[in-house]
């Protein structure tokens, strides 16, 4: 894992497309517990280089249930996002997708050498796609989180629009919160 998280922060392959030049991050390490596949890092994880250092970061780790210290202690949880570079605006506002290049790259590389992880959080539309694929409405593969489990977990992006579309959609916060915060639990239950 030290040697594909290295070659993995030495990635340049995108370096054409990006605004703000290559900066991967993620936060891997073999023994994580669970693995967060995200879409991309923002311009404040891009100059901190901290994945989630910022207020969608801390919204995703109120849904998870989880501080600072154990978010980001990588024996726990593992970050790797669908872009591991910042991939700059869009012309209406917002952050562009992520590199199509990236997972297709890092993905088949790294998933295989974490050890035991135990739950992979699908964080955004894009990671969700990627993974589980086109066959349903977003709203409803969110809501029906469970047909996935014990492996995968579906979540919207953390972002202010979340917020938006959360009071819109009452069962997120009243019956996905609570599970995802069990699954957690689950996880990262030490092992007899």
């Amino acid at each position: 894992m030290e040697q594909a998280a290295a070659a993995a922060s030495a990635c340049t392959l995108c370096a054409p497309h990006l605004p703000l030049g290559p900066r991967p991050i993620h936060q891997l390490h073999a023994k994580a517990r669970i693995v967060i596949t995200s879409q991309a890092p923002g311009t404040k994880a891009h100059l901190s280089g901290i994945p989630f250092e910022d207020a969608s970061g801390e919204r995703l780790r109120d849904w998870l249930g989880l501080d600072r210290d154990r978010f980001y202690d990588p024996t726990q949880v593992a970050i790797l996002p669908m872009g591991m570079c910042y991939p700059g605006h869009l012309p209406r506002g917002g952050d562009a997708p992520p590199r199509p290049e990236c997972a297709p790259t890092w993905h088949p590389r790294i998933l295989p050498l974490f050890a035991r992880p135990r739950l992979r959080l699908l964080v955004g539309a894009h990671a969700i796609r990627f993974v589980l694929g086109r066959g349903m409405p977003f709203a409803e593969r969110i809501r029906r989180y469970a047909e996935t489990l014990p492996d995968h977990f579906p979540l919207p992006h953390p972002s202010w629009r979340t917020l938006v579309w959360a009071k819109r959609n009452p069962w997120f916060d009243a019956e996905v919160i609570p599970a995802l915060r069990q699954e957690v639990a689950r996880a990262l239950a030490p092992t007899g």
